[in-house]
């Protein structure tokens, strides 16, 4: 999950974390998150396959603002370990 420059939250899959990001923020990675970069890496998950993942991620995208600001919370983030 990223942050956007306008404070929202996108939830996504990929097999290559760090290329995604970059991707978003040169605006190549979505349509939401282009018009809303530079993104920031706030969430994330592993999971054994990519069926997981995106079951995973519809799960995510159901919930509301609050209940995704609580995954963020705990999130380590780099160079704070």
């Amino acid at each position: 999950m990223v942050r956007c420059r306008d404070n929202s939250l996108y939830c996504g899959i990929t097999t290559d974390l760090e290329d995604r990001v970059r991707e978003h923020n040169l605006g190549i990675g979505a349509k939401y998150t282009a018009i809303r970069k530079p993104v920031a890496l706030v969430y994330s998950e592993k999971h054994l396959n990519v069926s997981q993942a995106r079951e995973r991620e519809e799960q995510v995208k159901k919930w509301s603002r609050g209940k995704k600001e609580q995954l963020v919370v705990g999130f380590p983030r780099h160079g704070s370990e």
